[in-house]
């Protein structure tokens, strides 16, 4: 066996074991290795990335062999696992260190004729994590997780990274834990308040004010406080994905603490209201 071919089996065993450690639930609901993609990626797919990964880097391919079918278990029809050794260009982000050259496993689409796409030479942005006890092996974090790279990829990639390591990061939601409605002192006067789950508990909460003759006014805060002057998280910034993309589609009824039918659906009403104006979370990754 050559040298390389050690190298590769190696490699082949180390990230598949990896697959099966603790991460995240993208990690983890995704064949490993993954699928090298060439779509349009939206907000919400660079940061279901960028928010799995322990590393973000763009290389440059130096080598790419293809995985003989019967080491590639889980492979799709009309797909090719490679083999990869890159040269790290640079590290967008990252909380452990990574060499000058890395190795991965991705999976590519063949092209009609069956043919493997040649990557070598070619720059890509990988979103990553380290594979413990392997320095120089990295294994991506889900589908799309090697996107060939390019200045306004890299641009928008960016500030998500910068937001998801900020001291006032939004955290990440995980559902709804009370609602309450109360009626103001004049007719068609309201207000709804929305207390959220999180992942580590941190605080947040939306705040929906009717008043008559008057379009709804919400917010939403990362405080303790519930402030009736939050306003609205802006579309494709990460305060906007942590509640489109995670939110349920509607008001779990055990979270309703509101007393009276009437409140009950205000309540529901509000909460339909500013998924409404969230808008959906799209995602083109499969």
């Amino acid at each position: 066996m050559s040298h390389t071919h050690k190298i590769l089996g190696s490699v082949v065993a180390a990230v598949m074991a990896a697959a099966a450690l603790p991460g995240s639930v993208l990690a983890q609901n995704v064949p490993i290795p993954v699928t090298s993609s060439s779509f349009e990626s939206t907000y919400a797919d660079l940061a279901d990335l960028s928010d799995a990964a322990n590393l973000v880097l763009r290389v440059q391919i130096r080598k790419q062999i293809e995985v003989e079918p019967e080491r590639s278990p889980g492979l799709r029809a009309g797909f090719a696992r490679l083999y990869i050794e890159a040269d790290t260009l640079a590290l967008l982000s990252g909380t452990v260190s990574v060499g000058e050259s890395v190795k991965y496993l991705v999976d590519v689409p063949r092209d009609a004729k069956g043919r493997v796409p040649k990557l070598k030479k070619q720059q890509m942005l990988l979103f990553a994590r380290s594979v413990p006890g392997r320095p120089g092996e990295i294994q991506l974090v889900g589908n799309g997780a090697q996107l060939a790279a390019t200045a306004d990829l890299e641009a928008r990639v960016r500030p998500i990274l910068s937001a998801l390591i900020a001291p006032d990061s939004p955290p990440v939601v995980t559902g709804v834990r009370d609602a309450l409605s109360v009626e103001g002192n004049l007719v068609g006067e309201s207000e709804t308040q929305l207390f959220l789950a999180t992942r580590r508990g941190d605080p947040v909460s939306i705040t929906v004010i009717r008043r008559p003759g008057q379009n709804p006014i919400w917010g939403v805060s990362f405080t303790e406080i519930v402030d009736q002057a939050a306003l609205p998280p802006r579309p494709s910034t990460l305060a906007w994905y942590r509640l489109a993309c995670f939110l349920p589609g509607t008001l779990p009824g055990e979270a309703n603490l509101s007393r009276d039918a009437a409140s009950r659906a205000q309540a529901a009403a509000d909460y339909r209201y500013v998924l409404g104006q969230l808008g959906p979370c799209l995602r083109n990754r499969g």
